[in-house]
């Protein structure tokens, strides 16, 4: 009970917040979840099969974009629903063909399709529709957007808990470790692997869906900024990506670190993001809360020796 009744009470604090902070606060307040969110929607799949995606832009992109080109066309619920239909449907498509590749090389591809995505939608919009950019007109407040993406956090956290629980999540946990172990354990691993890389990225273009409206103009230079794949993938890693609440714990921190030095050091910010990136894999390489785990493990027996 008191697992599920802690969360339940911050979120209700977090819903009734915005209430007691300024513009500027409530700003740092949707950032902070977006992130949330999507750090945690980057662990659902990668988290457990150990699958390293720099794609998350291109789907955060595709859903920004679905915004601007259908939101003078059909209801804001419409177009959101249609925006996780065509993040599925291009996972589907790219999963189909991608996940049996490993390591390294999956790497390269994710990282080449965010690019991929931003290349065709520039060369369509600038050789069909003659323009670059599009502007976005939806009578949505910033509060609304906050709490839009407080609920898919939320929402993408219940699924990530559920799925541990469950025969999905058992069978991710041993592709993560041996795919060669889960084949012969009778684990469909296309199957798997697809299910999973098909809900993420559904909830990735969500979140570019719902925050579009904050940016009012919308071209590819800024909704497909390979900054948030490496700053996702990142507080996911910090964390740990393997814990339900540890891409949370890396995001919120790391948001704030980034905006402080993105607003004081603009030109040189990436170095520190490059240094931290280095000192996550070389200290915590396998997050902060595992490492929490390990050093409480090993002061219990001493707790235990000291009192006998």
């Amino acid at each position: 009970m008191i697992r599920i009744l802690l969360p339940l009470i911050g979120l209700a604090l977090l819903t009734v917040l915005p209430n007691y902070v300024s513009d500027y606060g409530l700003g740092l307040l949707i950032g902070a979840a977006t992130y949330v969110t999507l750090a945690s929607a980057w662990a659902l799949f990668s988290g457990q099969t150990h699958y390293i995606s720099l794609a998350t832009v291109a789907f955060y992109g595709t859903g920004a974009y679905t915004v601007a080109v259908l939101n003078e066309a059909l209801p804001y619920p419409a177009v959101l629903a249609c925006a996780a239909l065509i993040g599925g449907a291009m996972a589907l498509v790219v999963g189909l063909s991608t996940l049996r590749l490993q390591g390294v090389y999956f790497v390269i591809f994710s990282f080449g399709l965010a690019e991929l995505t931003r290349q065709l939608i520039t060369w369509y919009e600038v050789n069909v529709t003659g323009t670059l950019g599009r502007y976005i007109f939806l009578d949505i407040t910033t509060r609304q957007i906050y709490w839009q993406m407080l609920a898919l956090g939320a929402a993408t956290l219940a699924l990530t808990a559920w799925i541990n629980r469950s025969r999905l999540g058992l069978a991710l946990r041993v592709i993560g470790d041996d795919e060669t172990v889960a084949a012969h354990s009778g684990i469909n691993l296309a199957r798997t692997k697809l299910i999973a890389f098909v809900l993420s990225a559904m909830i990735l273009t969500l979140a570019g869906a719902i925050t579009s409206p904050r940016y009012v103009y919308v071209e590819p230079a800024i909704v497909f900024n390979p900054t948030v794949s490496f700053l996702t993938v990142i507080m996911a890693l910090l964390g740990g990506a393997n814990r339900l609440w540890g891409p949370a714990l890396g995001a919120v921190p790391l948001f704030l670190a980034f905006e402080y030095l993105s607003s004081n050091f603009p030109d040189t910010y990436p170095i520190f993001l490059g240094l931290l990136f280095i000192g996550v894999v070389f200290l915590v390489p396998n997050g902060l809360l595992a490492k929490l785990e390990t050093l409480t493990a090993r002061k219990a027996p001493q707790t235990k020796e000291a009192r006998t």
